[in-house]
């Protein structure tokens, strides 16, 4: 099996379902993939698999692999691990990352008053996504980032279903998002966390595109 293909294979099949081009409820055939990708129906077979072991699909022997709906309560569960793991790393920040990130999470801050400011909701959402994950790489744990990552997919999948728009207040969404940004380059990881549950609370359609 040349593992080279297998991963391309499921790196293409993961980012077709998280931009919604794979809809829920699609059986995949591992033949008309291999075909489709110009590669055999081994490497094709792993990739499915690694797949349904991230929660994508579910694999039917004999008939293919279908593409899993994440419904809403999936979406808020993720949502609430996720919050878990900013809260962690901030309390677990290296000092030395605060300062090399502080800059970097500052553009990005005003970078999303910009989109905000021009309804561009897709570059703002992606933005935020990469705001939010900066506060777990302040601790430094490459464990930590993979098992969020794998979370954070669930949150792109359900906004590529979204009617995609920010509910309340622009300049709310911004002014909360920068006190997050203060009480972690401060290191005050229990205000943080408090602020991010109050962020949560007020959703602003972060998570799914919509307000629940």
């Amino acid at each position: 099996m040349s593992t080279t293909a297998a991963d391309r294979a499921h790196t293409h099949l993961r980012e077709e379902i998280l931009q919604g081009r794979i809809t829920p409820g699609t059986m995949l055939s591992e033949s008309e993939l291999a075909g489709r990708l110009s590669m055999s129906r081994t490497p094709v077979r792993a990739a499915l698999t690694r797949l349904q072991d991230e929660g994508w699909v579910t694999i039917y022997p004999q008939r293919g692999a279908l593409v899993r709906e994440v419904g809403e309560q999936e979406v808020w569960d993720a949502a609430a691990v996720r919050h878990a793991l900013e809260s962690a790393g901030v309390r677990r920040g290296v000092p030395s990352l605060r300062d090399a990130l502080s800059g970097e999470l500052a553009e990005n801050l005003e970078a999303q008053r910009v989109a905000l400011s021009d309804n561009d909701f897709a570059s703002f959402m992606s933005l935020a996504m990469r705001f939010h994950r900066g506060f777990v790489e302040l601790a430094g744990n490459a464990v930590m980032l993979s098992v969020y990552d794998r979370l954070q997919d669930k949150q792109a999948a359900a906004i590529a279903r979204s009617s995609g728009t920010i509910t309340g207040d622009i300049d709310q969404v911004i002014a909360e998002h920068r006190r997050l940004l203060d009480d972690a380059l401060r290191g005050d990881w229990v205000t943080f966390a408090t602020h991010l549950d109050d962020h949560q609370t007020r959703n602003h359609g972060l998570e799914s595109g919509s307000t629940r």
